[in-house]
């Protein structure tokens, strides 16, 4: 079945890219068109009358709008198609499709075949040949609304749909819904052909018995439930492994849009977990033809500028991710200010005499300014007014006015006169410094710095290399209640000792949710105002040489531009429909941070328990209901697993029975007959390793995911060099939401952070290494949940390779796992 399933994946990518290489001939053919007909009208230097220039400029524009569409809308054009049955009615659109809905009374015969009367393409915008015969439909024409609407409960003439993956002009793949899995169809005379998980479903719907028949209907029905429900406030999904949670939720996404677009045109945002589920989401839910309209980000790369490319320890992580952090950057954000050297006094000529300030003074100064709520950098002008009130109350001015009027008039020359002074503004400079948030992260790297931010006492010697090692002028005090234990500390600062003092070097996705959070304490440092009238260097320039002929009101005003420019440059942080895949993986922080984007959207939120890698689950819960608000909530439970067969299933159900007892399995629908396979290390573990990678290459045409405990990721990735592109090596807490054909779990006890002692004695391994919490569980449960994710990610084969760790039995079952 593998072998047959990866060559109609491989013919029907050949067969896309044949199509697709005729859409961009054609494409070509209509740049020229366009080309031709703005040169032409352009060249028309005698044109008579006024109105007769109007035409020509009106020509030349269409023209020229018409071509720039073409040019931007040429990459990457091609995203789905949909196969359907004849319709009711022969009626064609003004796109050249058949605008029937329904099926024929009749399209599907008695003994469940039909054929294929309509194909179309859909793509960011219509393209017909020479003959006006649709090569690709417009995505937001009537006749595409099937690709986005039609669901397995209600699929109207639709029994195949298909996602397509290309970048530039070449298929990358194909992916396919079954809409119709009991329909065997037929198209050119063959068989219509379904890879991915449309296969399965046309192999699960077309089997004999009406048992399993039962079943693909409540597999549709669930999803389509999610698919449809009404679009208020927060739908929350939950699902087993294999119950596709994240397609369906996508699907919705997508259907959402096209069904009330003027809601949804805001934007919508996808945040997966991780870089490798991200292509994945990208194939079933593409961009829908406009720029903006949906961004699919991982977790790591949710902040502009900043991409995760390094990796935490779990006990680091457990620190990163806790809510204490906030009030950690809250306190570090103020305290940054006295990072470096900062000036001890201030000193100015008023009123032809000297005025200073000195350094309690200046502590002074900086505690009112403080006493705000404003981002730190936005105090900057706060700062400058109270710096002048204490040099105005200092130099005694104000006592020598009786007059009101006279007083006020001698306060704004004084503060013209002190603002204009270039020392003035040195000094404001260097005790007001303009602070990022890399910088401020790259400053807890002194041990000294962090352990004052999280109220720890402050020991000699614990610094940054090449950092003064002082304790700032709080000596060894701190501020606050305490927030860090040391060994917290001095495992965080060293962390990120990783970055250079300007904050530029490798993050963890952890850090990414650190940088946001100083990204709202800090704020964007005030920008100097301009006078309206005062032109950039760019429109001086523009206006020496003049304007273009075809412009607008709104193009010629010089703010207006420069306003969308700005707009367009800013980094995007409010959507309209936040999707959260795999959300019971979200950190504290990371919720603060995926909120912040969602505050005025509506959420749909995918996840399971028992697949969650976070210990303090209670924690955890808190920051998401923070995150979504008192949104109205809508729940939904898909209980149907298709992913795994059961012989699968009911070997990662005992871990499920360790991590959190009492928890219902989603049930498996399909059998294969093939157990898992158990074997035990005998000599070097990266040799053991290759060899049962090999095996299950030539056991299964597909892919094989190698999965190991994360700190052997590198590892794993050496061991298996040269086996080719069908083999992955992956950390357990990358695995999560992806699938392959077979399915290597390295050392069951390393990824779930077991000992010789069992299932309750912590080791670290993948599970945090850090306290759980009353009542969460704590790192083991969290490592036995991680264990669980790993043994579900199998469609076919799944081998279990024991260490020594494990303390595998003469048929090689680890004990965490036996009966």
């Amino acid at each position: 079945m593998a072998a047959q399933h990866d060559s109609v994946r491989d013919r029907e990518i050949r067969e896309e890219q044949h199509h697709l290489d005729g859409v961009y001939r054609r494409l070509e053919e209509k740049i020229h068109e366009a080309e031709f007909l703005m040169d032409d009208a352009s060249k028309r230097a005698q044109v008579g009358t006024p109105g007769a220039l109007a035409e020509r400029d009106a020509q030349v524009f269409r023209a020229g709008v018409h071509l720039n569409r073409l040019n931007r809308e040429f990459e990457d054009f091609l995203f789905g198609r949909i196969d359907l049955l004849p319709g009711a009615d022969a009626e064609r659109g003004p796109d050249g499709a058949y605008t029937s809905v329904e099926p024929a009374e009749g399209a599907v015969r008695p003994d469940g075949t039909a054929d294929i009367a309509e194909t179309l393409h859909v793509g960011r915008m219509g393209v017909l040949d020479a003959d006006y015969t649709p090569l690709v439909i417009d995505w937001r024409a009537p006749a595409a609304a099937p690709f986005y609407r039609a669901t397995p409960v209600a699929p109207g003439r639709v029994v195949r749909r298909r996602v397509i993956r290309s970048k530039g002009r070449k298929v990358l793949g194909v992916e396919d819904d079954l809409l119709r899995p009991e329909v065997t169809a037929r198209l050119g005379g063959e068989e219509l052909a379904v890879t991915g998980d449309g296969a399965l479903m046309a192999a699960l719907g077309r089997a004999r018995g009406h048992a399993m028949r039962d079943i693909v209907s409540s597999i549709q029905a669930e999803q389509d439930l999610v698919i449809r429900a009404p679009a208020a406030s927060v739908t929350e999904v939950e699902g087993g492994p294999g119950t596709g949670k994240t397609a369906v939720a996508l699907h919705r996404a997508a259907y959402l849009l096209y069904q009330d677009r003027r809601r949804y045109a805001g934007g919508i945002l996808v945040v997966s977990p991780t870089p490798l589920l991200v292509s994945y989401t990208e194939g079933v839910l593409p961009s829908l033809g406009e720029e903006g309209q949906v961004a699919v980000r991982a977790l790591g790369s949710l902040v502009e500028g900043a991409e995760a490319t390094a990796y935490d320890e779990q006990h680091v992580a457990r620190v990163k991710g806790s809510p204490r952090m906030a009030k950690v950057l809250q306190r570090a954000a103020r305290t940054a200010l006295d990072a470096g050297e900062v000036p001890d006094s201030l000193r100015v000529v008023a009123f032809r005499n000297r005025v200073e300030l000195d350094a309690a003074e200046l502590r002074q100064v900086r505690r009112q300014v403080l006493g705000g709520t404003a981002p730190v950098n936005l105090m900057r002008p706060r700062a400058r007014r109270f710096l002048l009130d204490a040099l105005w109350e200092k130099s005694g001015a104000g006592r020598r006015y009786t007059d009101p009027e006279l007083a006020a008039e001698a306060r704004e020359g004084f503060d013209d006169d002190i603002s204009a002074e270039d020392e003035f503004t040195a000094f404001l400079d260097a005790w007001w410094p303009e602070l990022t948030p890399r910088r401020v992260l790259a400053s807890l790297a002194d041990e000294a710095a962090l352990a004052r931010a999280a109220g720890v006492p402050v020991r000699q010697g614990r610094t940054r290399p090449g950092r003064p090692g002082g304790q700032g002028r709080d000596g060894a005090r701190t501020r606050g209640r305490r927030l860090m234990e040391r060994g917290e500390v001095t495992a965080v600062a060293e962390s990120l000792r990783r970055l250079g003092d300007d904050g530029e070097g490798p993050l963890s996705v952890h850090d990414v949710a650190l940088l946001d959070e100083l990204r709202v304490l800090l704020g964007p440092p005030p920008r100097p105002t301009r006078r309206e009238s005062e032109p950039s260097p760019a429109e001086v320039l523009e206006q020496l040489t003049g304007l273009d002929e075809l412009t607008t009101a709104a193009d010629r005003d010089p703010t207006a531009r420069r306003e969308r420019a700005e707009r367009h440059t800013e980094e995007r942080t409010d959507y309209a429909h936040v999707i959260v895949d795999e959300a019971q993986d979200l950190t504290p922080m990371q919720w603060r941070m995926v909120g912040r984007r969602g505050r005025h959207a509506t959420w749909t939120v995918v996840g399971d328990p028992a697949q969650s890698s976070w210990p303090d689950t209670r924690e955890a819960d808190e920051a998401r209901a923070d995150a979504l608000g008192a949104r109205s909530r809508r729940r939904f439970e898909l209980t149907v697993n298709y992913r795994n067969p059961a012989e699968i299933a009911e070997l990662a159900d005992r871990a499920l029975a360790l991590a959190m007892p009492g928890m219902a399995p989603p049930k498996a629908v399909r059998s294969t007959g093939l157990r898992p396979r158990f074997t035990a290390v005998e000599g070097e573990l990266g040799a053991a390793v290759r060899d049962e990678a090999q095996r299950a290459l030539a056991e299964v045409d597909g892919t094989v995911g190698v999965v190991v405990a994360m700190h052997r990721r590198e590892e794993a990735r050496r061991w298996l060099a040269g086996l080719g592109d069908r083999v992955v090596a992956l950390g357990s807490l990358e695995a999560k939401g992806l699938e392959y054909d077979a399915t290597l779990v390295v050392s069951p006890a390393e990824i779930a952070g077991t000992g010789r002692g069992g299932a309750g004695s912590s080791t670290g391994g993948d599970a945090e290494e850090g306290p759980g919490g009353p009542g969460t569980g704590g790192p083991a449960t969290a490592g036995l949940r991680v264990l669980y994710v790993a043994l579900t990610r199998a469609t076919q084969r799944l081998t279990v390779l024991s260490g020594e760790l494990d303390l595998p039995d003469a048929d090689g079952v680890p004990e965490l796992l036996r009966d």
